[in-house]
């Protein structure tokens, strides 16, 4: 390592640096200056590293974000930031899988299933005696009952069963979650005596002779009770459940929708808030995860949010004069596109909300061009001029106009600036077809 022989200072002198604050450049034995030196030794190592970790990432995908989502599966924003990376990589993460997944994040061919350890509700030992039972003889679990006749229920209890049926465990056993928890009583009384008969030597005439080998301790599992048929979780009543005992949206999102409409918009994500403008307008696609009102001083409602998208999550906060105008939208497991600013606050990003809306109320103006009247100047005069006409006042636009070129069977999206976007597309709707355009006025974000 360097030596430090003397210190002093030498005024402003140019100096490379990294970007550590505060006093640490030093005088080295020969006059020199240096600023936050490295050996050689140092920068290689780092430098090696760095190509290692960057040839992984460009050569096996798939193995180093399941490696990724491993090591960070204690740190639940940093794992949603990296789900988000595996979904713009275009590597799907799947549910637990009962008959395939393992202890931690295990890449399975182009997609990575979750691992049995980030499921709330199920320690290592439930875990263990699932995996055992799953690579002994009897090999994968075809249902719940034949897996509840061959682990230990003293081990993985009735919590940890409803937990792996939730966040999707049982889904290609049984995809109507609902059903398999209401299933879970009547299995688990028939698993629990079965396993009572064959600690006390007993066995069961129709195990018997279902098996064909007499005191077989193998399970006829397809002899196990099972509850009247009820209909499935709704699609939010999943993922809801989902969430819970995963701490994110697998299977689907409820935001999955909007993805298209947030590029048109040019909506913010939330998942790195450190590199968002700061103080400047701008808007996201969002779902409200908690909402607390709060009284101001003069008796005023506003309240703090807890919004989050695809890609992470972030604080609101709405002030009384916006809160007066939006209330009614917040609400837990709404979705909304938001508009506002980013600021930091002790040392923590949050966005002061103005204005919302719900999702499925955001609208558009879509405008449809043949070529010749794409490369017609006097045809783009005239609707640049009608568009400024009913142009929103500046941070008030809403409603994106959007171009559609048709050449043929193929078509390409133009999006017009910020300054073209409107307050009200009915209104400007009207007037362009009235001058001859080809309008169509549609919901931006198109939800099921």
């Amino acid at each position: 390592m360097v030596k430090i022989t003397s210190r002093k200072s030498l005024g402003r002198q140019p100096v490379y640096d990294i970007g550590v604050e505060a006093d640490h450049n030093f005088v080295l034995g020969n006059g020199l200056v240096a600023s936050n030196c490295f050996n050689k030794s140092h920068s290689t190592a780092y430098a090696y590293v760095t190509y290692q970790t960057a040839y992984l990432k460009a050569n096996y995908p798939v193995e180093y974000m399941a490696a990724l989502l491993t090591a960070s599966s204690d740190n639940t924003d940093k794992v949603e930031k990296y789900i988000d990376t595996c979904r713009r990589m275009e590597i799907d993460v799947e549910p637990p899988d009962i008959n395939r997944s393992h202890i931690d994040f295990t890449p399975d061919k182009n997609k990575i299933l979750f691992g049995l350890s980030a499921v709330r509700n199920l320690g290592n030992a439930a875990i263990e005696n699932i995996l055992k039972a799953r690579e002994q003889a009897g090999g994968t679990f075809q249902s719940l009952a034949d897996l509840c006749s061959r682990i230990d229920l003293h081990v993985v209890h009735r919590r940890a069963l409803e937990a792996l049926i939730y966040c999707g465990a049982f889904d290609k056993i049984n995809s109507n979650r609902n059903q398999l928890v209401h299933d879970l009583e009547p299995i688990l009384s028939w698993a629990q005596s079965r396993a009572k008969d064959q600690a006390s030597g007993q066995t069961n005439l129709f195990d018997s002779m279902s098996n064909g080998n007499g005191g077989s301790s193998e399970m006829n599992y397809q002899n196990a009770p099972t509850a009247a048929p009820v209909e499935d979780l709704t699609a939010t009543e999943r993922l809801k459940r989902e969430k819970e005992l995963l701490n994110f949206y697998v299977s689907d999102h409820p935001l999955k929708a909007a993805e298209t409409a947030s590029t048109i918009l040019s909506a913010i994500t939330l998942g790195d808030p450190e590199n968002l403008p700061k103080k400047k307008p701008v808007s996201a696609i969002i779902l409200l995860s908690e909402v607390k009102k709060i009284m101001t001083k003069n008796n005023d409602p506003m309240a703090f949010v807890q919004m989050e998208d695809i890609s992470g999550q972030m604080e609101g906060v709405v002030f009384p004069k916006s809160y007066e105008r939006i209330s009614e939208y917040l609400q837990e497991d709404a979705r909304l596109i938001v508009w506002g600013k980013i600021e930091n606050k002790d040392d923590r990003v949050q966005m002061i909300i103005d204005d919302a809306e719900p999702i499925e109320q955001v609208k558009m103006v879509m405008i449809d061009f043949n070529l010749d009247q794409a490369r017609d100047r006097a045809y783009q005069n005239k609707l640049q001029q009608t568009l400024k006409q009913y142009a929103a006042d500046k941070n008030e636009g809403k409603v994106p106009v959007i171009g559609r070129i048709k050449a043929g069977h193929q078509q390409q999206l133009v999006r017009f600036g910020q300054q073209y976007w409107v307050k009200d597309a009915d209104s400007v709707s009207q007037e362009l077809e009235a001058q001859g355009f080809d309008i169509k006025t549609d919901a931006l974000i198109q939800t099921a």
